[in-house]
């Protein structure tokens, strides 16, 4: 080591060259989008996203463009030929930390793992809404120019009033609408607020209830309508609702969609009640949680309907159900709903009313025997594709910019969620917006939307995706900061979601696509290792569309993340052991290609073991294309001893130690090169960094320390093969500088970690063989006491040399 760095390891990634730069390059070369970029102002994710709708077939055509690098991954050539080693403390993307975290790619894989044993979504729902034991229609017809309602049944609220488990706020609620005589109820669908509705007005008219013709607004309501002494439900449509956010834009041809209703207020509020108090009647007003829902709970009549607790609504519904029944019928279904099959079947945290109802039926005909133990699991895991289906139906109505935007906005929240499922707000948020952007120019290409600035509030909006919001931590790899994440309400729904938007609107893959391909570009580890998972499972769904108009554009792309993310959604894919065979074809073909994008696209995603099927079939793999290359083809080496170190840290480190230690004995250059480069990555790499898609849950604790460290604490057996690799790469004259770099930047992060020290002292006896393995770690120590800058401790120094010479002397 030279003077200026003596004992000075690289302990924090290289800035220089990385994505960053690249990124604040781009933004200068990609704000070129004409006069629709200007009007969108969108930032450089949505320029990149508009030149990709308009000329997205020739990106796919880049497979066959020049992408060769004659400098590596960044920069120009340097004078003279570097040494392979001098980069081996970087990771592919050219820092240790740019491949994210552990955790980032585990939340993501748990994600999408639950339920992975049924690939094929199966959809399920006829278009109605199931409340109680009642089934209302979802969409009423195009507005008439009559006025309709009709009496509700008096069985219907008799069977109410024997099944209704009262909300919280119920007292509250029936003095308001005593008080006031009109009422809004803000709530989800299937929360209960029309159950709820119905029971109030029950309770306050004695069973003269009549529902309002959902097709008119609240200032369109007349006195000749009310009935005397009655009670009165309007619930306003899912339509209406969004036309009170986004009032459609004037048509100079007077053609458009039928009338929306006024810009509702307590002003037609005020004017509804004294119309009910004239006719000594009640009224109440459904309305979904929103922007809205948010401005009426402000007022006097607006109040939020909280769910009753599904506990109580399915003892509820299953004693109405089983009460000829013999005594332990009861007990026996409530048992059978808290099993395992059943629960993980569901998917969810809490059901709603309606679930809850319809899942007391479902466990009422098991117990009757109607319903097999098989039957019983599938009607349970339905429920979270119903879900699904009633969130996309129609969800761009009336399929027009701008009445669309605020149903196109809610959409796109929803898969955004289902891709940063468990990560920071912000990230899906921002992704919901640059989504809900490609829906709008899908839409309708000729106007791009911009932004609302004061829509829906963060505290309001996840309930339009069943989502909430929580305090969690970002894992940066060198440290973990605080984040406000945001996640489904049941792990079964991110994969319902994308399942129901991929196999059920073709129309939405394109600008699905292209939206995960712009995440996939991104520089930032928490954005494109999700984006890049899901993209995976969209290929694995259905390999055919998704390999070519998700992997193959980003594989030949220039930017190392976008490769690094083709490679994990390769790796992904091959779970599904269907796809895993046209995976290894890909992958075999690439590294044949000579096309530098495509090989390192290849070695990058055999890290990953999926893809090859198992660790040896890997390294096999990595082997292949290795001894090809020249021995200091750095483009080569660099991602495949990443891989290896990946491979290391699968869980499975026997194979990869043997077959490193055969690789040394083979006597290649290349190869030993590779086991050199892979061993120093092991020494000055954080485990976290070398995540996989596997779940290696010893390493958790371990995840901010060296791999090695890591190894060491958790396969102490594993110890002399470690220190025998060791040892070669600080003995062979290429290697050894960058080893014993590597070696001193351990040092120093475990002379701060007791626990690590303790581990790395215990394994330095096994690298002092004979008196000159001694000398290099004496002297070393020496240097790195005596460094000016980043001086070790003296302490920990002492400890460490006593260790090597106790070692010795046993």
């Amino acid at each position: 080591m030279s003077d200026e760095d003596e004992g000075a390891p690289h302990d924090d990634p290289d800035p220089g060259g990385g994505p960053g730069d690249r990124e604040d390059r781009d933004r200068g070369d990609r704000n070129d989008r004409g006069d629709r970029g200007d009007r969108n102002d969108r930032g450089d994710r949505h320029d990149r996203g508009q030149r990709d709708e308009r000329g997205h077939r020739s990106d796919r055509g880049g497979r066959d463009g020049d992408t060769r690098r004659d400098g590596g991954e960044g920069g120009e050539q340097a004078p003279r030929e570097p040494s392979v080693f001098e980069t081996a403390d970087r990771g592919p993307l050219g820092g240790e930390s740019e491949t994210g975290g552990a955790a980032t790619a585990r939340w993501a894989v748990r994600t999408w793992a639950a339920g992975s044993a049924d690939r094929l979504t199966t959809i399920h729902g006829d278009g109605t809404v199931f409340e109680g034991n009642q089934f209302f229609a979802l969409y009423g017809s195009d507005r008439a120019a009559h006025f309709v309602q009709g009496a509700v049944p008096q069985e219907t609220l008799d069977h109410l009033g024997r099944v209704y488990c009262a909300t919280a706020a119920y007292s509250r609620m029936r003095e308001r609408l005593r008080d006031h005589r009109v009422l809004v109820l803000c709530g989800e669908p299937g929360s209960g607020r029309k159950a709820t509705a119905l029971a109030l007005l029950d309770e306050l008219t004695g069973g003269k209830v009549f529902r309002l013709d959902p097709r008119h607004g609240v200032d369109e309501i007349t006195e000749d309508v009310l009935q005397e002494n009655g009670g009165h439900l309007l619930e306003l449509l899912a339509e209406d609702v969004r036309a009170e956010i986004e009032p459609p834009a004037a048509r100079g041809d007077g053609a458009g969609p039928r009338r929306p209703p006024a810009r509702l207020s307590e002003l037609h509020l005020d004017r509804f009640g004294d119309l009910l108090r004239g006719r000594d009647a009640y009224g109440v007003v459904l309305v979904e949680d929103g922007e809205l829902a948010d401005r009426l709970l402000r007022g006097r009549y607006g109040m939020y309907c909280a769910p009753p607790p599904a506990e109580e609504v399915l003892h509820r519904h299953l004693w109405y159900l089983l009460r000829a029944e013999s005594g332990e019928a009861l007990a026996a279904a409530r048992a059978r709903a808290g099993r395992r099959d059943v629960t993980a079947a569901l998917g969810l945290e809490e059901l709603r009313p309606r679930e809850a109802a319809r899942l007391a039926d479902h466990l009422a005909r098991h117990w009757r025997g109607e319903m097999t133990d098989e039957q019983l699991v599938a009607e349970c895991g339905s429920f979270v594709h119903a879900q699904a289906r009633e969130w996309f139906a129609g969800a761009d109505r009336p399929g027009v910019l701008p009445e669309a935007l605020p149903a196109l906005g809610a959409g796109a929240f929803r898969i955004a969620v289902a891709v940063f499922n468990g990560s920071a707000y912000s990230l899906a948020a921002e992704a919901a917006e640059l989504l809900a952007w490609e829906f709008a120019v899908t839409l309708d290409p000729e106007h791009a939307p911009g932004r609302r600035l004061f829509g829906t509030h963060a505290e309001h909006r996840p309930m339009r995706a069943r989502a909430v919001l929580e305090d969690g931590e970002l894992d940066l790899g060198p440290a973990k900061v605080p984040v406000r994440a945001v996640r489904f309400q049941g792990e079964a729904l991110a994969r319902a979601v994308l399942g129901e938007v991929w196999h059920g609107y073709h129309n939405v893959r394109g600008p699905v696509a292209r939206w995960l391909r712009a995440l996939c570009d991104d520089s930032r580890p928490e954005v494109w290792v999700r984006a890049s998972i899901a993209a995976g499972v969209l290929c694995s769904w259905d390999w055919i569309h998704g390999f070519r108009e998700l992997i193959v554009p980003l594989a030949a792309a220039d930017q190392p993340v976008a490769r690094m993310a083709a490679a994990t959604a390769l790796a992904e894919a091959a779970r599904d052991p269907r796809v895993r065979p046209a995976v290894a074809d890909v992958l075999k073909e690439w590294a044949k290609s000579g096309q530098d994008s495509l090989v390192r696209t290849a070695l990058l995603a055999h890290g990953g073991v999926l893809a090859a099927g198992s660790v040896d079939g890997s390294l096999d793999a990595l082997a292949r294309v290795v001894r090809t290359r020249e021995a200091t083809d750095g483009d080569v080496l660099v991602p495949a001893s990443f891989s290896v170190a990946r491979l290391l840290a699968s869980g499975e480190p026997e194979p990869v130690l043997l077959r490193l230690r055969q690789w040394l004995e083979d006597g290649r250059l290349n190869l030993a090169n590779l086991v050199h480069l892979s061993v120093i990555r092991a020494l000055s790499t954080r485990t976290t960094h070398l995540w996989g898609l596997r779940e290696v849950p010893e390493l958790d604790r371990h995840a901010a320390r060296p791999l090695l460290v890591a190894l060491l604490a958790t396969r102490p057996e594993l110890a002399p093969q470690l220190a025998w690799l060791l040892q070669h790469a600080l003995a062979t004259a290429r290697s050894g500088e960058a080893a014993l770099e590597a070696l001193g930047g351990l040092l120093r992060r475990a002379a701060k970690d007791p626990e690590s020290l303790g581990h790395v002292c215990d394994f330095l006896p096994l690298l002092a063989v004979d008196r000159r393995d001694r000398d290099r770690l004496r002297g070393l120590l020496n240097e790195l006491v005596r460094d000016r800058d980043r001086p070790l401790d003296r302490g920990a120094a002492r400890r460490t040399w006593d260790a090597v010479t106790e070692g010795v002397n046993r």
